[in-house]
């Protein structure tokens, strides 16, 4: 069925406010996906502050161009669902990820991160990066490593030196 002018409008302005907020942007085939298994995405990036849409590609171009990005949906193949990430930049990158390791259908086919077009390739290596929370433990492993292995090497020695006067007691 064919959208009406003022649903087309309504879509424009949606993808238009929604292009203006993001802090990434995700291109996914969803070719094959059921409407109860896109629901399920949908809530899951509404957790992680993100949002999907779909939108036919001559008007996601019309927004895009808006926002001075240029990008040929021409070239998307399949059915296109546009996936926002307002809050955090990665968070629904991983959903998006994660969704389709389990859902063959959804396939992610390009995206856009700090100003620029990515391939899927890469959208899917960002996705795969650990969190922003796990990074900094690792690094606050790293820098107390030193301290921690100067104090167990510390009570190694004050260990030894009680045993062997334990055993000289004796």
């Amino acid at each position: 069925m064919a959208l009406t002018k003022k649903q087309k409008e309504k879509t424009l302005e949606d993808l238009i406010q929604k292009t203006e907020k993001q802090k990434m942007m995700i291109f996914a085939d969803f070719t094959g996906l059921k409407v109860k298994d896109l629901s399920v995405l949908r809530k899951k990036l509404k957790e992680s502050d993100g949002a999907l849409k779909v939108a036919k590609k001559t008007l996601a171009r019309i927004a895009f161009k808006q926002k001075g990005i240029e990008l040929e949906t021409k070239k998307l193949s399949g059915q296109i669902a546009f996936i926002f990430g307002f809050k955090d930049n990665l968070e629904p990158a991983k959903v998006v990820w994660q969704f389709s390791q389990t859902n063959p259908n959804l396939k992610i086919i390009g995206g856009f991160f700090e100003n620029q077009l990515l391939a899927a390739e890469q959208m899917i290596e960002l996705a795969q990066l650990p969190s922003r929370e796990a990074l900094l433990a690792r690094l606050a492993g790293t820098i107390l490593a030193p301290i921690s292995n100067f104090v167990y090497a510390l009570n190694a020695n004050i260990k030894g030196l009680v045993y062997i006067l334990a055993n000289i007691k004796s």
